[in-house]
């Protein structure tokens, strides 16, 4: 044992000179960062340790570090394990230091400092509650939020429509950045931050940053690496657009489609359950929506050939409480609409967050293409419930009724798109609305409590796939409006006339408002090579027609009659992915093409007001209540903006 402990002892302060010789006169001596370059501690949960030795043989020459190519094997080992011991350090690591402080209404609050500047301070006390303080002289007081954003789009209603009006028409010219908070070691995020209790939900892969939403002061992080091997869209860098959240605990879902909770206060590990076996090609990205008592969610994975599925968790134990297949097994019924072998791979992927109506039990949820993408031949009939909406039993999980907007998708048109639900007088009679702005080209109104289409719309003038859609919902077909080996010009384009970011519906204007766009494709279709896992399972894809000039308009449409009110022209590339928000303040809230945030008068269309950035955008705003001062924030590549009134 002694021999033991000296060569332990001997290894460790071998791996301390090594980070001390090759590496602190850059990233410090605790490697936390120094004059030459950032702290590494940040990196360390996001590589492994084979990605760690990589960095340190190939250098990042980018960034101004040099290589280390003709290092020993053994000193890059030694190297990879200092830090990690810098990495548990962290993690035991800072001690706060433990403060008794003076309340501004005269109590006392005792607790550990997890952070303070002269002007403000979070605090944790012993029951492990967070507490967000500002300095008022001597003492402190205490602020939160009045209204909170726990899901991805805010309600679970998904409509992105706030009561809130602090923010108006009238003064929406007067928003300027508040504060800003830069994600480490992020690629271009793509989740909506939530807000609740005063503290904001940050997303990257398989990370969650806990801010002050006041403040943007960072409280805790949660984060682990990276999944090796792992294929789909989960692999790509900051590709997490949601948590969800209910009670003491924050939900979300790692890339290697494991749905984790963690207490909102400390960010530790509550429960970790597998979805599904990612060997299998499934992964996921954050689809998560908290009802009742349940978790529900879904996985990515339909261009790999998965066979989709919705599911629910107890929120407690995180145990499955009902799982619904979106592609039906071998004489299930609806296995009937699936002709050859493609029943096997369908695809149906459930990655994007539904919506529910808690007065009559109902979980709505969009679900993904069918597999594999572009080429049907393997696949006869209709592919039921790929590229639909369903509508399932909260407690059961059982299907009450379902709508297929793209029967037998060849053009990677599902139906993952917001859901957002309504009560409105339609057509003179009180209705439960159901709205779509699907990839298709289409808008949809439902009912739904049945599922019984209302009204089918075209959303976009390039529209050649289908010259309508029936009373019975299927789509009339046009003459040559399906991928060849050739190549066949159709519009919509592969992107969809709509997408997956944020649609909204403002009840006091009766208007529905969507980032539309115009574009074409010329979509072509391959032979099928056979599903193997570790692959990927597309069959075709769709190229630009350089003929065509792709643009993005802002619309809102009357629900009614499915016409445009007005509409906002945009100027950009038409390769944004951003969505919209609209308040009882009278405004729309959206992502231009022209890459800025902006405001628009929502019963006019006029632009109010707009700040430009320099990244592509790729998010959707939201907007909370905090300290009794309304925020809109909105995520541009890496950086999290807070907006308020000046």
């Amino acid at each position: 044992m002694r021999i033991y402990l000296l060569a332990a002892a001997a290894a460790g302060v071998w791996a301390q000179s090594g980070f001390q010789a090759r590496c602190s006169v850059c990233h410090g001596v605790d490697g936390n960062g120094g004059e030459h370059a950032p702290s590494i501690l940040p990196a360390l949960a996001t590589k492994n340790d084979d990605e760690l030795a990589a960095v340190i043989r190939d250098g990042v020459p980018r960034k101004g570090m040099p290589a280390f190519a003709q290092l020993p094997a053994e000193e890059v080992k030694a190297i990879v394990a200092a830090m990690r011991g810098m990495q548990q350090r962290r993690r035991r690591g800072f001690q706060p230091v433990r403060q008794r402080i003076s309340l501004t209404n005269g109590g006392t609050l005792e607790g550990l400092v997890t952070a303070k500047t002269s002007r403000e301070m979070q605090l944790r006390t012993d029951d492990s509650k967070l507490h967000l303080l500002r300095a008022e002289g001597e003492r402190y007081r205490e602020v939160t939020s009045q209204n909170d954003w726990t899901s991805m789009h805010g309600q679970l209603s998904g409509n992105r429509y706030s009561r809130m009006t602090q923010i108006n028409a009238a003064n929406a010219s007067k928003l300027a950045v508040k504060w800003v908070y830069a994600v480490p070691n992020a690629g271009r995020l793509q989740g909506t931050p939530q807000v609740y209790g005063g503290i904001m939900y940050v997303t990257n892969t398989n990370t969650v940053i806990a801010l002050d939403a006041g403040s943007g002061a960072r409280i805790w992080e949660y984060s682990k690496p990276a999944t090796q091997g792992l294929i789909g869209n989960a692999r790509s860098p900051g590709n997490n657009r949601s948590v969800t959240i209910a009670g003491e605990a924050v939900f979300m879902q790692t890339d290697h489609a494991h749905l984790i909770a963690l207490n909102r206060h400390t960010g530790a590990v509550l429960w970790d359950t597998e979805m599904a076996d990612y060997r299998q090609n499934y992964n996921a990205t954050g689809s998560l929506l908290a009802v009742e008592d349940l978790i529900v969610a879904g996985t990515a994975g339909g261009e790999q050939g998965v066979r989709g599925f919705l599911a629910a968790y107890d929120q407690k134990s995180g145990k499955e409480v009902w799982r619904f297949w979106t592609i039906p097994a071998r004489g299930e019924p609806g296995s009937e609409t699936w002709e050859g072998p493609g029943i096997d791979h369908g695809g149906g992927p459930t990655w994007l967050t539904g919506s529910y109506d808690p007065e009559v039990k109902l979980v709505y949820w969009p679900t993904g293409n069918a597999g594999p993408d572009f080429n049907g031949d393997n696949r006869k009939g209709d592919n039921l419930y790929t590229c639909s909406i369903i509508a399932l039993d909260v407690r059961t999980g059982k299907l009450k009724w379902h709508f297929q907007p793209t029967p037998h998708d060849e053009w990677d048109w599902d139906a993952v798109a917001p859901l957002v639900l309504t009560d409105a007088n339609w057509r003179g009679q009180p209705r439960k609305l159901l709205l779509q702005a699907n990839r298709n080209g289409f808008l949809y109104v439902l009912d739904r409590l049945n599922g019984k289409m209302l009204m089918a719309s075209p959303m976009v003038k390039k529209l050649t796939w289908a010259k309508e859609i029936a009373p019975d919902g299927r789509p009339v077909m046009n003459p040559n409006s399906v991928p060849t080996l050739e190549g066949q010009l159709i519009c919509p384009a592969v992107e969809g006339a709509a997408n997956f970011f944020s649609t909204s519906y403002n009840p006091a204007t009766r208007l529905f408002y969507v980032n539309t766009l115009e574009r074409c494709a010329v979509y072509t279709k391959r032979p099928i090579e056979p599903w193997r896992a570790g692959g990927n399972y597309g069959a075709g894809g769709g190229r630009r027609d350089l003929n065509d000039k792709p643009q993005k308009f802002l619309r809102a449409f009357d629900i009614e009659t499915g016409k445009v009110k007005w509409e906002v022209p945009q100027n950009g590339p038409g390769d944004t992915w951003t969505g919209t928000m609209t308040t009882a303040g009278g405004i729309v809230i959206f992502g231009d093409d022209e890459g800025a945030l902006a405001a628009a008068d929502a019963a006019t269309g006029k632009r109010l007001w707009s700040y430009p950035f320099t990244e592509n955008l790729h998010t959707s705003p939201m907007t909370y209540m905090f300290d009794n001062k309304q925020y809109v924030s909105m995520i541009v590549g890496s950086v999290v903006y807070a907006f308020g009134l000046n």
